[in-house]
């Protein structure tokens, strides 16, 4: 444990000493006075605001929620907001309150067991042997966000099951088979639940953002059409290599078998609340794919939803369940919309962009404006820990660039959430992927070599689905 601290205070230390390395690098190559001199005097203090921000999410020298607070606390120290009610824009957005919504549903669905009948269906297909679970564990992880709209409750219901398998094989604890999996439910899982945008915290801010940004008005088919194949073919491919990279530097064998022991599980009957539960859920997937959100707010049928499960007889939402959910994350992203929406407002962002935007050579084609934009997104990614709060900061400085560079408004909204979404190059950049970096089962080069290969990647399928998909 104590290792495993000492590594995570690495990786904020070097994002810390990057971060400044970067800003003194851009004040010097832009010069001092020309940097300052076009930015107003709010504008500087909503620079310095920004710093302040992400330093205290990069070191974390007070708990999450008490940084977002003190952020807060600024915007009204700095007088950037008139009063608290500005202050606390961001507590407004529809978006945060999509995730509590879809926080308590992902609980309750856990708790009617929808993870036992999932544990149920890999257990079955195992009996051909690990390389069933090898060829499937991959193509189950990418439609599961449909069914299961939480990666930490994925990775938590998986993880069990994996070493029940990996035992079952009669396999170390360190086999390639387990590191295999573990890469899937850990660092894939977190890819795959942008494809769709009720699949997670940050699709469901994404998905708002463009929203307010006014870049679109998707829906829940628009959205999946638009990410799920490029978000699929680079997740195969990327499986594809981590297989060979493990395989080459694990020398245990997958056994080539049948088997037909026996693992220990609960076969409990599928009761009449599970039915309800999943019938209820699919009907409000299904409300999402072909209703108009003009007419149906996105937000409504999960509102329902979740009322409907606090009913007395399903009472699988509870105040105990709702005390339960992650406050602290709320404030932060509370905390990060409402600086994200001053940037736009008061025209940092605007003008940051506008500075940014010394960096792109002078006559140069779209495509090499693309590829300069995909590195400066994946720069300003890298030194944030949550994705949530990178997408809330970033979106709006980069979005400035659309009419600088002459690409449409679309086109770079998703090349945003595509580099963003897919950055694992630390395991502190993503949840899930932290947690699979805490089992132990991959080395740390394994690790790292992964995930900066998989980030990397995913910028390429990212610069061309601009081009020529989006």
């Amino acid at each position: 444990m104590k290792l495993l601290l000492k590594e995570i205070q690495l990786n904020k230390n070097m994002m810390l000493y990057l971060f400044i390395g970067m800003a003194l690098f851009f004040i010097i190559s832009i010069g001092h006075s020309a940097l300052l001199e076009n930015f107003s005097v709010q504008q500087k203090w909503t620079l310095l605001l920004l710093a302040i921000a992400i330093f205290l999410w990069i070191t974390t020298p007070i708990p999450t929620g008490a940084s977002s607070i003190l952020i807060l606390a600024l915007m009204l120290l700095f007088k950037l907001v008139d009063n608290i009610e500005q202050a606390v824009v961001g507590f407004l957005s529809p978006a945060l309150y999509f995730i509590l919504m879809l926080s308590i549903i992902s609980q309750a669905l856990v708790k009617v067991g929808i993870d036992k009948i999932i544990a149920r269906f890999l257990f079955k297909i195992s009996k051909g042997g690990p390389r069933f679970i090898i060829i499937g564990l991959p193509i189950f992880i990418l439609i599961l966000p449909i069914l299961l709209p939480s990666a930490v409750a994925r990775f938590k219901m998986l993880l069990p099951l994996i070493s029940s398998l990996n035992k079952y094989y009669g396999l170390s604890n360190k086999s390639l088979f387990k590191k295999y999996c573990i890469y899937v439910i850990g660092m894939m899982n977190q890819n795959a639940t942008m494809i769709i945008y009720t699949g997670g915290g940050f699709p469901i801010l994404a998905s708002q953002l463009l929203r307010d940004y006014n870049v679109a008005e998707l829906g829940w088919l628009d959205w999946f059409l638009l990410i799920a194949p490029p978000l699929w073919i680079g997740s195969l491919i990327i499986v594809l290599v981590v297989w060979k990279f493990l395989a080459h530097h694990t020398n245990e064998e997958i056994p080539k078998n049948n088997f037909d022991g026996f693992i220990q599980t609960e076969q409990e009957p599928i009761s009449a609340k599970f039915w309800i539960v999943v019938i209820g859920f699919l009907l409000m997937i299904l409300t999402w794919i072909v209703t108009d959100q003009q007419h149906v707010p996105l937000l409504l049928p999960p509102m329902l939803y979740v009322v409907f499960l606090s009913t007395s007889r399903i009472r699988l939402v509870t105040n105990k369940v709702i005390r339960e959910f992650d406050w602290e994350n709320y404030l932060l992203l509370g905390a990060s919309f409402s600086l994200g929406m001053l940037m736009a407002e008061n025209g940092t962002a605007s003008v940051l962009a506008n500075q940014l935007l010394h960096i792109l050579p002078e006559n140069t084609s779209i495509e090499v404006k693309v590829i300069i934009m995909a590195i400066i997104i994946f720069i300003l990614r890298f030194f944030f820990i949550m994705p949530s709060s990178a997408m809330i900061v970033i979106f709006p400085i980069v979005m400035s660039y659309s009419s600088l560079i002459g690409l449409p408004l679309i086109q770079l909204a998703f090349l945003i959430v595509l580099i963003i979404g897919s950055m694992m190059v630390l395991p502190i950049h993503a949840t899930t992927t932290y947690l699979a970096y805490e089992t132990g089962v991959l080395t740390k080069k394994e690790q790292y070599s992964i995930g900066i290969f998989s980030s990397i990647l995913f910028v390429g399928i990212a610069i061309i689905a601009t081009l020529f998909y989006w």
